[in-house]
C-alpha cells in the first residue's frame, strides 16, 4: 500500500491516533481516555500541529508537537534534570515532538523518520527536544540517529512506571 504522509487534523482524529498509540505504547482504556483530554488540550495551543500516515486509507503512525514553553507541564517536569545537566536552555527556542507513535506492524519501515523529519523540517525553532523511555530501544536508536543527544537521563514523570531520558538535536535534522 501507499503511505501518505500529510497534515493531520488531530482534534477531530483523536481516537484513531489513540488507537494507534494504545498498541504501540501498550495503553488500557483508561490511560487512553486521559491521553484523549491531553491531546485535545495540546492541540490549542499556539503553533501545535499533527502529521499522520496513512497506508490504505488507515492511520498507521502519527506525530504532534509544538513551540516548546517553559510554562507546559512537561518543561515543568524535565527543567531541574536539565538544570541539574547545564541543559535547561534547550528548553528555549525549541520544538518539542510531543507524541511519535507507528502502528507495530508498521514499525521499521521509515515511518517515523518520515513524520518526525517532516515536522521538525516546519518548525520556525533552531532546535527540537522530545522525551522517550529512558532504555535501549528502537526508538532511541532512531533519535540518535537523526542527531538527537541525551540532555538528561533517569527522568521521573508523575506516573510514568519507567524512567524517561530527555533529547535533543538541532533542526534541521541529520539525514542519513
Amino acid at each position: 500500500m501507499d503511505l501518505v504522509i500529510g497534515p493531520l487534523d488531530l482534534s477531530a482524529h483523536v481516537d484513531e491516533a489513540l488507537a494507534v498509540q494504545a498498541v504501540a505504547f501498550g495503553l488500557g482504556p483508561d490511560e487512553v481516555a486521559v491521553r484523549r483530554q491531553i491531546v485535545q488540550r495540546h492541540m490549542q495551543y499556539p503553533g501545535a500541529r499533527a502529521l499522520g500516515a496513512t497506508a490504505g486509507g488507515l492511520l498507521v503512525g502519527f506525530v504532534y508537537g509544538m513551540p516548546n514553553s517553559r510554562t507546559h507541564w512537561w518543561s515543568t517536569v524535565v527543567e531541574p534534570y536539565l538544570r541539574a545537566q547545564h541543559n535547561d536552555l534547550w528548553l528555549d527556542d525549541s520544538f518539542v515532538i510531543t507524541e511519535l507513535h507507528v502502528h507495530p506492524d508498521q514499525q521499521n519501515r521509515g515511518i517515523g523518520r518520515r513524520l518526525i523529519t517532516t515536522i521538525t523540517d516546519g518548525a520556525a525553532e533552531p532546535r527540537s527536544i522530545l522525551s522517550a523511555i529512558d532504555t535501549d530501544s528502537p526508538a532511541r536508536g532512531l533519535y540518535h540517529s537523526l542527531g538527537y543527544v541525551d540532555l538528561a537521563r533517569q527522568v521521573h514523570f508523575p506516573s510514568a512506571p519507567r524512567p524517561y531520558a530527555v533529547m535533543g538535536a538541532p533542526l534541521p535534522l541529520r539525514r542519513r
